[in-house]
């Protein structure tokens, strides 16, 4: 379609589908007939580069501590993973209708233009703007699609589960759930972990690796219902540990395997209803892909999930290029557009009515200039926990317990966060500034101590976007075995990094619930309640800032 402008150059839009045999041919034949003075194409710098073999350019460690890096990432990889597998099922390599628009320009020496904004930004903003709702929306339904309705009901049983341990462990009492019952409850958890543990090292050299997790799992669960539920055996060990321990093991072991079973029941109804099934893909012509009708469907559809990320997506994009090919076009060049289908109408139409463009400051995140009230509030939350700690450090309130109970705090939370890291594979020095900083960072909801150990992993293995082709290629292998395809992935940096940094912030969050489940209350019974602890608390914030002001006065 053309679009006439006084005094003016010409540009004609083409639509493509990005992994369409029949759109490369018809690109070439248009930019052959039409032989324009430049050919626009929806492609930024670095995916230019990339395109035309080259390297992207590796992710700024520094990037990580302004947040939302790695849900950027993982969001790209999921659009990048889609148009891999529909490249694969259309035996076509994605990007084939932009290569081929680039190559023919050059071909005829005919100047190519890159109008598309950077991906980076584009992937930032589409998080950004997703709401919390639609955030959930689209974990769910991700869920859905990697799973049935049993799968999901496990998931959802494991959360309930969470908050069921914490109720076994302060009422649990009166319901016939007390100490005696936890610690037959707690010895069973420790055998289960010892045998699992002695089956997973010794059986390595005779076992795969999903007959050592099966095994080690099924004799874990075996032996520890019998031999530490049902007779006791591991009394003497339990005995040991002490009351708070054994409350805190045997309660959220009552309260996940609770769970679990109300969610594998839920789960299980809900797949004889037809819940959660993944309907069958009908089979369609590429050609449709193209068409005006199917990709505005295709477009509401998306735009109704999520108008957030569609605002990101589609109309942004549209505006940002059409500001640049305005910019062309004004210079009075005939220019031939290539852009994905779902990008012309909205660009055609803002080239028909350029008096309706936002203006371009919006569009890449340049504008505006407000203040950063999130990182405001966060630091300022920080400050306040901090200085009380301080106060609290310099009083003697409570004998002690409080200081205690702050101690138990940081601890947690660096335990927690520190262990999954080097779990999932993060270096010793990346697990510890993780677990350092995890106390301070669960206090501010705008920090995760994710983003602190991904930075210190990013001074050793440098990533960069062409880690998702790399994944693309070992996911699309539907024949390799579970356990290589897992270690194969985790030799690529940029999974390593997503699962390091989640790992860390997972068990932030775990060790934060569990503090606030179980070890608060408990502390909170020798100190009288909730009600005492508070008091004590600002008893001791008053104490200590009168030791403080005395030593400033003095």
């Amino acid at each position: 379609m053309s679009q006439e402008a006084a005094e003016s150059g010409r540009v004609r839009v083409v639509g493509t589908a990005h992994v369409s045999e029949e759109s490369v041919r018809e690109v070439e034949a248009t930019i052959a007939d039409e032989r324009p003075d430049v050919v626009a194409v929806e492609l930024d710098e670095g995916r230019y580069r990339q395109l035309k073999g080259g390297e992207p350019d590796d992710i700024e460690p520094s990037d990580l501590l302004s947040g939302n890096t790695v849900f950027q990432f993982i969001a790209y990889w999921m659009l990048s993973y889609v148009q891999a597998r529909l490249g694969e099922r259309f035996d076509v390599t994605p990007g084939a209708d932009m290569l081929a628009a680039v190559e023919t320009a050059e071909e005829h020496g005919i100047d190519v233009a890159l109008v598309d904004r950077d991906i980076n930004e584009t992937m930032r903003r589409f998080w950004s703007q997703m709401g919390i709702v639609e955030k959930f929306r689209m974990v769910g339904g991700l869920a859905f699609g990697v799973a049935d309705s049993r799968g999901v009901g496990l998931a959802a049983g494991a959360v309930l589960g969470l908050l069921l341990g914490p109720l076994v462990a302060i009422f649990g009492g009166s319901v016939g759930f007390g100490l005696p019952v936890l610690g037959r409850i707690t010895g069973g958890v420790l055998l289960a972990v010892g045998v699992a543990a002695a089956i997973w090292i010794f059986g390595a050299s005779v076992l795969s690796t999903e007959d050592r997790l099966v095994a080690a799992t099924a004799a874990g669960i075996a032996i520890g219902g019998v031999a530490g539920v049902g007779l006791g055996l591991a009394a003497p060990v339990v005995d040991r540990l002490g009351g708070f321990t054994v409350r805190v093991i045997g309660s959220m072991t009552l309260g996940l395997v609770g769970g679990v079973l109300v969610g594998g029941v839920l789960g299980q109804f809900g797949s004889m209803f037809g819940y959660g099934e993944v309907e069958d893909v009908e089979e369609f012509d590429m050609s449709q892909m193209t068409d005006t009708d199917v990709v505005s469907a295709m477009m509401e559809e998306f735009r109704q999930f999520s108008p957030g990320g569609a605002a990101a997506l589609i109309d942004e994009r549209d505006a940002f290029i059409a500001h640049k090919l305005l910019a062309l076009r004004s210079t009075g060049a005939d220019v031939v557009a290539v852009v994905g289908a779902g990008h012309r109408e909205g660009i055609e139409r803002y080239l028909d009515h350029p008096e309706e463009l936002p203006p371009m400051e919006s569009l890449t995140g340049t504008g505006g200039g407000g203040l950063p009230w999130a990182k405001i509030v966060g630091t300022g939350i920080s400050l306040v926990v901090i200085g009380f700690f301080v106060l609290l450090a310099l009083s003697s309130a409570g004998d002690d317990t409080l200081l205690r109970l702050f101690g138990a705090w940081f601890l947690v939370n660096g335990l927690f966060a520190a262990g999954l890291a080097k779990a999932a594979g993060a270096r010793w020095t990346s697990s510890l500034v993780g677990g350092a900083v995890a106390w301070m960072t669960s206090i501010n909801p705008f920090l995760a101590p994710g983003w602190f150990t991904g930075y210190v992993e990013l001074q050793y293995d440098p990533v960069n976007v062409s880690d998702i082709g790399t994944l693309n290629e070992l996911l699309a292998d539907e024949e390799k075995p579970i356990g290589d395809l897992v270690n194969e992935m985790f030799a690529v940096p940029l999974f390593r990094l997503i699962v390091v940094v989640a790992a860390t912030n997972i068990g932030s969050v775990i060790a934060s619930a569990l503090f606030v489940a179980y070890l608060l209350p408990l502390f909170a019974l020798d100190l009288g309640g909730a009600a005492g602890v508070t008091r004590l608390l600002f008893e001791g914030a008053e104490n200590g800032w009168e030791i403080l002001w005395g030593a400033i006065a003095g």
